[in-house]
């Protein structure tokens, strides 16, 4: 008895979802005119600059529109009202679901540009967390990889070269925290990441003064001649480097001033000479 019940129970069950199916099926499918009447709603949003209600109208649309090219360029329309809105967590992910539901469309490479360009306008400067530079970092050297040569790339190589100096500018500043409560060790560990790293950024110089620095006051001194002489001979007209110079050498302030205060007399010498002539005439 305990199976029939079961089994008109099944029965039951089965029959009333193929009943659901056949209505699922039977449904009409969206008014075209009604599709693009709401497209044309977002597009008027966003000429008027409504950029919010845009991107609604724009992802409303997306689900209802009869040809696949359009509803691509909807979705990736709703992508660009958001991010103009500096809306970058919406952008972001109304961009890859773009990606996952249009993969062949033609706008992809722009699709990609702009997750790279609402991940880079979301960076922190260097004192924050690390986290968002090393993801934008990785997300930047993906697209210059899969796209070399397109309008986008050269835009994207600079930013990232903005991020490697924000990163270097990050091992910086933790470097000389370390500096400041003498803890060697680390500090030298992060100033070596710059330049092993981050060579072609413009804290290079600074993290080999550093280094120069630390080994000094270590007594180091071999170490520190050898790091100011690598110095030297790539930045020797840095400001890092004249800075090392006078730390190795005592006698150079005193150079210095000497220089300088010859340099004044003779200065001097010339104008009251030029004063002179033109009184004479």
């Amino acid at each position: 008895m305990y199976q029939k019940i079961f089994l008109i129970f099944f029965l039951f069950l089965f029959t009333t979802e193929c009943s659901k199916k056949k209505d699922d099926l039977s449904i009409k499918p969206p008014d075209e005119k009604e599709s693009y009447r709401i497209y044309k709603e977002g597009l008027d949003a966003l000429n008027n600059g409504e950029f919010f209600f845009a991107a609604q109208k724009f992802s409303e649309a997306e689900k209802i529109l009869p040809v696949i090219e359009h509803s691509a360029k909807s979705l990736l329309m709703s992508s660009y009202c958001y991010y103009v809105i500096n809306f970058h967590d919406e952008a972001i992910a109304s961009l890859e679901n773009y990606l996952r539901k249009y993969p062949a469309d033609e706008n992809v490479q722009y699709a990609s540009y702009l997750i790279a360009l609402s991940n880079y306008e979301q960076i922190l400067d260097e004192k924050k967390d690390l986290r968002p530079l090393l993801e934008t970092k990785t997300i930047i050297q993906e697209y210059i990889k899969k796209y070399p040569n397109n309008d986008y790339t050269m835009d994207l190589k600079f930013k990232l070269g903005l991020i490697q100096n924000q990163l270097a500018a990050k091992e910086i500043y933790v470097a000389k925290y370390y500096i400041q409560t003498q803890k060697w060790i680390p500090a030298i560990n992060r100033l070596k990441v710059v330049i092993n790293d981050y060579e072609e950024t413009i804290f290079i110089e600074e993290a080999l003064h550093r280094l120069v620095e630390i080994y000094y006051n270590l007594g180091l001194i071999a170490e520190a001649e050898k790091t100011a002489q690598i110095l030297g001979y790539n930045y020797n007209s840095s400001k890092w480097y004249e800075n090392s110079y006078a730390l190795l050498n005592k006698d150079y302030r005193k150079e210095q001033k000497i220089l300088e205060k010859n340099s004044k007399k003779k200065e001097r010498g010339l104008v009251r000479k030029t004063i002179d002539k033109i009184l004479n005439k």
